[in-house]
């Protein structure tokens, strides 16, 4: 990334090097204008100030496309920052299991992780978890995690999927897959014709966790339910938005898409 970053400096340098000189051209005949007659210094006038448009057109585009760049690349960064705190979770994780093994409270950690499943079961909406096949929690936020994700990929089992994502979200409130967990109950619920709850959610990842990568498809998403029910104003401001807040993202590329055929 930062050779990225590099080559845009020097492209920009580049640019600035090349213009210097087109100014002293376009410059250098000022001292002359007041020969020849009229018509000649109207022309030479207008080369001059034509001079200077494509040099100013030509440093816009440069300073656009490199504000382009740096926001991929900024882009690119938080993903990467998102990613990196999710592996230091799972490292804690890791390393507070083996300190409970070590000091002999495997058998209070494994109650303990019953204990907090049965609760979580009771707590799941119209009793979904208890009734259905959903995989009974672990304890464990990566474990019960990757079981959801699971669910997911069954299409026989999504009503499973979304009782497991739900006693996710109650589970583990500081989880850094939150994002991803809200995201999917959006989607599942979408799949199944619930578009309110669907919105419900997709908003959600969008308002509460802003820098998440699944924010712009989340909020592009939230313009595809607007326009699915056929409040095309509220769709077109959605998709917007998307293009101004995430640009360069799939989502807003999508939304770009939806825009244009509007």
């Amino acid at each position: 990334m930062s050779s990225n970053l590099r080559h845009q400096l020097l492209s920009l340098s580049l640019l600035v090097g090349i213009a210097a000189p087109w100014a002293a051209f376009a410059q250098a005949p000022i001292s002359s204008v007041g020969s020849g007659s009229v018509e000649d210094r109207v022309t030479q006038l207008e080369r001059i100030s034509n001079a200077h448009s494509q040099l100013l057109t030509q440093l816009q585009q440069q300073l656009s496309d490199n504000q382009a760049d740096i926001d991929s690349l900024r882009g690119q960064i938080q993903e990467s920052q998102y990613k990196l705190s999710q592996v230091m979770e799972q490292q804690q994780q890791i390393q507070q299991q083996i300190n409970s093994l070590g000091s002999g409270g495997a058998g209070q950690t494994q109650q303990a992780a019953g204990d907090q499943s049965g609760s979580a079961t009771q707590a799941a909406p119209d009793g979904a978890a208890a009734s259905s096949g959903a995989p009974v929690q672990s304890g464990d936020a990566n474990t019960d995690y990757n079981a959801a994700i699971a669910l997911v990929q069954d299409k026989s089992r999504q009503d499973d999927a979304i009782a497991a994502f739900q006693n996710f979200v109650k589970q583990y409130p500081n989880s850094t897959y939150l994002p991803n967990a809200n995201y999917w109950l959006g989607q599942l619920n979408y799949n199944k014709g619930k578009k309110d709850d669907a919105a419900f959610y997709f908003a959600s990842v969008v308002k509460n966790y802003p820098k998440s990568p699944k924010a712009a498809d989340a909020m592009f998403k939230v313009g595809v339910i607007m326009q699915d029910k056929g409040d095309t104003a509220k769709a077109k401001a959605v998709y917007q938005q998307v293009v101004a807040k995430y640009p360069g993202t799939d989502g807003a590329k999508q939304a770009q898409k939806r825009l244009a055929s509007m």
